[in-house]
């Protein structure tokens, strides 16, 4: 494999030949200690466990340890030419977020198979200006970005003169979505994965040839797709749990929970965001959504994590990175929620902790809470 920074003068043309059959390329993260954490997981020095692999990317470890993905040439030409067909057509990509994961790299993937150079811009967004060439044009945002971004109006202006932004990487809220619409905006919503080249999933609908299914018992979503991956790095035992392999093709089975919803999938969070505290179980997700809706919360970002609790089972806590009142946070959710599964403690940080691909790092966040 060939060990790549993660910019785009470095991973376009090593990627453009991995996708022609070349040598598989794994980019690394620039932070030290990610990178250090990314290359103890890819083990460049063992051979790779298929011929068929051109990408080899790590996930991005926020509810726990980094994952190493094994995508395919066929696979991620697959999700850029659905991405193409759902959106009307190629068109010229701006890069936005970090190319060692996949968000970032299907941005690249979707230029090279366009035949289009992408345009590279900070992740703050502050150089963005609105194409001024042929059309059309794509952008591929986190919500925190489009949430910080619409606070200023110069870069607002220029997200209009894209066609299409899509936002995936963490739940979007209503709040979000109705603000960027108002501001003129068009928003896609995406859902995917690492394992799927990214987001297969636009508004709600899967992408041509995506097939969903949720697992009768737990609402489990398990993906049926071309662009499903090839399996985890060194991991055989991960990946016979999450790869199933038929004359269906390649099925995902992931940690997610969705329900349909007029003919469209709505992820409700993963299996494991429920917890018991005081004898009830408590979807996390959910209560996170609601928070951050809620009037109490205010501008703050807000995110719901449980820690263990001798009395409780799991003390639910809401951390915020402004000032939220406790008390006015649990009133309002009590006329949705049962009393039980509030939150019973407020936590002020300066800010998030994020991963670098945007995500908020969960495990990052339970240390800090806890000390």
């Amino acid at each position: 494999m060939l060990i790549v920074e993660p910019t785009p003068e470095a991973l376009t043309p090593a990627l453009a030949a991995a996708l022609a059959g070349g040598e598989p390329v794994a980019p690394l993260p620039l932070d030290p200690a990610e990178r250090r954490t990314a290359l103890a997981m890819l083990r460049p020095d063992q051979p790779l466990e298929s011929g068929e692999v051109a990408a080899l990317l790590a996930t991005s470890g926020s509810t726990g340890q980094p994952k190493g993905v094994l995508l395919s040439a066929a696979a991620m030409i697959a999700g850029a030419e659905a991405t193409h067909d759902r959106l009307g057509g190629p068109g010229s990509w701006t890069l936005a977020l970090p190319a060692h994961y996949v968000a970032g790299l299907m941005v690249i993937v979707r230029g090279l198979v366009a035949g289009r150079p992408v345009a590279t811009v900070r992740g703050d967004l502050a150089d963005l200006t609105a194409p001024a060439d042929a059309g059309p044009h794509y952008l591929s945002l986190v919500p925190t970005q489009l949430a910080r971004a619409l606070k200023t109006p110069e870069i607002t202006a220029a997200l209009t003169g894209f066609d299409t932004i899509l936002l995936g990487g963490a739940p979007v809220g209503p709040a979000l979505l109705e603000e960027a619409r108002r501001a003129g905006l068009r928003v896609i919503t995406t859902y995917g994965t690492s394992e799927t080249c990214g987001g297969c999933v636009y508004d709600g609908i899967p992408l041509p040839g995506v097939k969903i299914t949720l697992e009768p018992a737990s609402d489990r979503v398990m993906i049926t797709a071309p662009m499903v991956f090839s399996g985890y790095r060194l991991r055989p035992d991960l990946t016979q749990v999450a790869l199933r392999e038929d004359a269906t093709g390649r099925t995902l089975i992931t940690n997610d929970r969705g329900r349909w919803d007029h003919d469209r999938l709505t992820v409700l969070g993963r299996l494991d965001d429920v917890v018991i505290t005081g004898g009830i179980n408590v979807d996390l997700a959910q209560l996170e959504c609601l928070a951050a809706e809620s009037p109490a919360a205010g501008r703050a970002e807000l995110a719901i994590i449980g820690v263990p609790d001798p009395t409780w089972g799991t003390m639910i806590i809401a951390v915020a990175d402004g000032p939220v009142g406790l008390a006015e946070l649990r009133a309002d959710l009590a006329t949705r929620l049962p009393e039980r599964g509030l939150p019973r403690r407020m936590v002020q940080l300066p800010a998030l902790p994020r991963t670098s691909s945007g995500k908020i790092d969960r495990q990052r966040l339970i240390q800090l809470v806890t000390g």
